[in-house]
């Protein structure tokens, strides 16, 4: 499927009207016709709301090779609070983290329990580098150094 095919469709699964999805993430009905007709693709940030809106993950709506709405939407929350902290490139270096470890949970089921306990571990140790870096080579250490 391509991208304007899942955004209908992911559109039409919940009911909602063109104008009704338009509302929600801001922007015009002819954007939302035009990704729809596939003569428009939307900035990261749009992406991001139309995912959210839809209930996909951004993978699904940006990966045509990607058939399954859910995938990646399991680390998708913690790549936004990464987002929200330390910007695009943080998002970009966690969900890099997060890719390279999923082989840990090939070949066997985990509970949903795990699988979030794994995630907000590499947050939670991502974070601390970057706060840990930040003290070690920031502004303050080069002024005073």
């Amino acid at each position: 499927m391509t991208f304007a095919e899942k955004i209908k469709s992911a559109r039409e699964a919940r009911n909602m009207t063109q104008q009704e999805l338009c509302d929600q993430i801001h922007v015009s009905r002819r954007t939302i016709t035009a990704y729809e007709s596939g003569t428009a693709f939307p900035r990261a940030s749009t992406m991001r709301k139309l995912a959210a809106c839809l209930g996909v993950s951004i993978d699904y709506l940006s990966d045509d090779t990607v058939s399954d709405p859910a995938y990646g939407l399991e680390e998708q929350s913690y790549i936004e609070q990464v987002r929200d902290l330390y910007g695009n490139k943080g998002a970009a270096e966690m969900k890099f983290l997060l890719e390279r470890n999923a082989a840990l949970f090939a070949g066997g089921e985990l509970p949903q329990e795990a699988k979030d306990a794994f995630f907000e571990a590499v947050m939670k140790a991502y974070i601390t580098c970057k706060e840990e870096s930040k003290k070690t080579f920031g502004r303050k250490h080069h002024e005073n150094g």
